[in-house]
């Protein structure tokens, strides 16, 4: 089984384009799957039956799995046996007609206007980490790109005379704009601090660690999360709040849908409708709140 699981994992990569946290979460659900057949059903991926599916589903869901999680894990079961499918390995989608498990989609947190501003001021501009904290701060919530982009960004993406970002993601590039703070964040962070962190003149990186190698996921929700702290805001903000913040802002100011979902990155318009939906939610809240007879 770990060939197909692999050789399924090298497809969601090259032919789907699929991200490293939509493959790791693909290849774990499978995997789960897998060990549930033979220690619990006594069987393997290729003789599963529909209802074997359907107990793995009531299997999950008494051992305390949430609703979201049960849900990704039928989608990950799909998207597998649809690939063996494919490739004739099985005559059919034992997971084609599993019903789908209803869950409560909740619209994210974003921060206020005033919390924006108070957390990207928490990064002090008097020594290299806090420039260089400062400038991806700024850059993220002047751009709202994946904290995966973010990272992932070369120095050769950034246009700042022309205040853009070049951002590739899935076999794709969306040029985004930068307003005047971020552009003033980046260029002193590009021409006086990144030469003093970077190892070698050579690295491509734009964002490195005080180590001079490039910034990590783990690192940078480490820096969010110090700065959450130090800013006393009492919501829990996570590299996806600024982007949901940055997206959630643009369309109370008059920004487009379409414009928001070419800057987001987003495939499906779907996706980035749910931002329309926080600001009727927060439209209708403003009412109750104000309203005298409300």
């Amino acid at each position: 089984m770990a060939d197909y699981i692999g050789e399924y994992a090298s497809y969601l990569r090259l032919e789907r384009c699929s991200s490293d946290n939509t493959i790791t979460s693909y290849v774990r659900d499978v995997t789960q799957f897998c060990r549930y057949l033979e220690e619990v059903e006594e069987t393997e991926l290729l003789q599963c039956a529909q209802e074997h599916i359907e107990r793995y589903i009531a299997y999950m869901t008494g051992r305390g799995k949430s609703a979201a999680s049960v849900a990704r894990s039928v989608a990950s079961l799909k998207s597998f046996y649809s690939y063996l499918l494919s490739q004739g390995v099985v005559r059919s989608n034992p997971a084609k007609h599993t019903a789908a498990v209803r869950t409560e989609r909740k619209l994210p947190q974003i921060l206020s206007g005033k919390e924006v501003d108070l957390f990207l001021e928490q990064p002090q501009c008097v020594d290299p980490k806090g420039y260089r904290d400062h400038a991806m701060l700024e850059l993220l919530y002047a751009t709202g790109i994946r904290v995966s982009e973010l990272i992932g960004l070369n120095v050769e993406d950034v246009n700042l005379p022309a205040g853009l970002i070049r951002c590739v993601s899935r076999g794709k590039e969306r040029i985004i704009p930068l307003y005047a703070a971020a552009v003033k964040a980046l260029t002193d962070y590009v021409r006086d601090i990144r030469p003093q962190l970077v190892l070698t003149p050579r690295e491509p990186a734009l964002f490195v660690n005080m180590s001079g190698e490039r910034m990590s996921r783990q690192g940078f929700w480490k820096i969010v999360k110090y700065y959450q702290e130090k800013a006393q805001i009492d919501k829990d903000i996570t590299p996806h709040t600024l982007r949901h913040s940055f997206a959630a802002h643009l369309l109370e100011n008059g920004a487009d849908l379409r414009s928001i979902q070419e800057m987001l990155g987003h495939a499906d318009i779907s996706s980035t409708q749910i931002y329309s939906h926080m600001v009727k939610q927060k439209l209708q809240d403003v009412y109750h709140k104000a309203h005298p007879r409300a």
